[in-house]
């Protein structure tokens, strides 16, 4: 059986929406494009339908998010793959129009609209709220007689990132201002950029493990917009912004509604500052660049000297 085209690599654990990102994969994608998802230390609930294009891996003990991209790729033999999170949406034809502009030495990053998944919906009132924790009790009627969760998975085209960068801590930061550059308004549909979310990005399969994949050693999760932009900067590569394309994600940042891996302040403060020495005192041997060659090339980078 011949190699598919791509393989979009998902990283799973506690995702209640890991199915509605999966089924919208396979409705959107036009080329021969196939699922990887890792259950992290979880099965998925709600259970998720048997497909041809999908394989899940298993593990009874977390792996991490990073062990699980890294296995997910090491499954596939596509020319192309693509990390992308468990609660994301991903436009018509996304994976046709990501390989039509993918050089050898690229990491190309989907514009990214923010992700409406949900609306809680009052069974009194019938009030809607945004997404996040359920409400206790409705902000309009003040009953709590119980609330509907309506899907809505639709892309907040008001809510786009193109650009982004990492501050002198490497940590990430959003960066609209960069866009407005009259160079970077000259680069039309492809564009470069400094860093990205880490939510999402797409390379040829071989280029993945030429970067040696993510680093495990890092810690579960954290810090991967940094890592992926320095490993296609300072190894002699590209990373770019592709306009002809976007995925949406969901962004958990509320009390009650944040990330699926119980993680402490501490351990994160431990992956940056892994990041912040492996980075700076050049302790990856395919690296070729300084990271000031990063900034010297974005310059003026708000936060460097």
């Amino acid at each position: 059986m011949p190699a598919r085209d791509l393989s979009v690599l998902i990283p799973a654990r506690n995702e209640m929406f890991l199915g509605l990102t999966i089924d919208n994969i396979l409705a959107n994608a036009q080329a021969d494009t196939e699922v990887i998802a890792v259950l992290d230390g979880c099965w998925p609930d709600p259970p998720l339908v048997d497909h041809p294009k999908v394989t899940l891996v298993h593990y009874t003990e977390p792996i991490g998010q990073r062990g699980a991209v890294n296995k997910a790729a090491r499954l596939s033999s596509a020319k192309f793959v693509m990390k992308l999170d468990a609660h994301s949406a991903v436009d018509k034809g996304f994976d046709v129009k990501l390989m039509a502009k993918c050089e050898r030495d690229w990491t190309v990053v989907p514009r990214m609209y923010n992700l409406h998944g949900f609306d809680w919906k009052c069974n009194s009132c019938g009030n809607r709220t945004y997404q996040g924790p359920k409400p206790d009790p409705c902000t309009v009627c003040k009953k709590n007689e119980g609330f509907e969760m309506v899907i809505v998975w639709q892309p907040r085209m008001k809510r786009r990132t193109d650009f982004a960068r990492f501050d002198k801590t490497l940590h990430f930061q959003y960066w609209s201002k960069y866009e407005k550059r009259p160079e970077v308004q000259a680069e039309g549909d492809i564009a470069d950029t400094m860093s990205s979310v880490g939510a999402c990005f797409f390379m040829h399969r071989r280029r993945f493990f030429e970067i040696d994949g993510l680093d495990e050693q890092a810690g579960f999760w954290g810090q991967f917009g940094t890592e992926v932009s320095c490993k296609s900067w300072l190894s002699g590569g590209r990373q770019v912004v592709n306009k002809t394309t976007w995925f949406s994600h969901m962004f958990r940042t509320q009390l009650g509604f944040s990330f699926p891996y119980h993680i402490s302040g501490n351990v994160q403060e431990r992956t940056r500052e892994y990041s912040r020495d492996f980075w700076f005192n050049n302790r990856w041997k395919k690296q070729i660049r300084p990271v000031r060659w990063i900034v010297d090339k974005f310059a003026p980078v708000p936060d460097w000297d």
